[in-house]
C-alpha cells in the first residue's frame, strides 16, 4: 500500500530564507517550502496565496524587482531561476519535475521523478495562468501569453502563446 506524508504547511519567516533582499512584499498566505533553498532579491513581490515549493535537490533564485502573482506555484526540485523585472501573472505555475514514463511497467504516480531546470531569464512577462513545465528557457524580453502551456524554450524578444506555445511572433 502506497503511504503519503505531508510536506508540512509551508509556514515560514524571512529569517528561514537562503536569502531576502530589501522591500520585499510577502502577502497574506504565502507559503514556502524548504525556505532555506529559496533566494530573493531585492523589490519582490509576491501575491496572496503564492506557493513557493522549495526542494533540498534544487534552488529557488527571484530576481531583483520581479513581480510574482496572486495563487502563483512555483516548483524547484530541478532548479528554478527567475531573472530581474520579471512579471508573473496570477495562477502561473513553473514545475521543475516529472514522472519518468516506464510504460505499463507500474502505475505512473510509482515511477521515479525526472528533474530539469527551467530560467527565466531577465525582463519576462509570464501571463496569467499560464503553465512552464521542466527543461525550459525562456529568453530576455520574451512575452507569454495568458494560459500558454510552455513546453520548450522560448527565445528572447519573442511572444509565445498557445497549448503547446508557439512563437507567434517577435518583439
Amino acid at each position: 500500500m502506497r503511504r503519503f506524508q505531508s510536506h508540512g504547511d509551508g509556514r515560514f519567516t524571512r529569517e528561514l530564507l537562503a536569502k531576502v533582499g530589501a522591500y520585499v512584499v510577502f502577502e497574506d498566505g504565502v507559503r514556502v517550502w524548504h525556505p532555506e533553498t529559496v533566494e530573493i532579491g531585492d523589490n519582490v513581490y509576491v501575491g496572496h496565496g503564492a506557493m513557493l515549493k522549495g526542494h533540498p535537490a534544487g534552488r529557488m533564485v527571484i530576481g531583483d524587482d520581479t513581480w510574482i502573482g496572486q495563487g502563483v506555484f512555483l516548483h524547484s526540485a530541478g532548479g528554478l531561476t527567475i531573472g530581474r523585472c520579471v512579471g508573473v501573472g496570477p495562477m502561473v505555475m513553473m514545475i521543475t519535475s516529472t514522472h519518468q514514463d516506464l510504460g505499463r511497467e507500474q502505475p505512473i504516480l510509482d515511477s521515479p521523478l525526472v528533474f530539469a531546470p527551467i530560467v527565466v531569464e531577465d525582463e519576462v512577462d509570464v501571463g496569467t495562468g499560464s503553465v512552464v513545465l521542466p527543461g525550459v528557457t525562456i529568453g530576455r524580453g520574451a512575452c507569454i501569453g495568458a494560459g500558454a502551456v510552455v513546453t520548450r524554450d522560448v527565445p528572447p524578444y519573442t511572444v509565445a502563446a498557445g497549448n503547446p506555445a508557439r512563437v507567434i511572433r517577435t518583439r
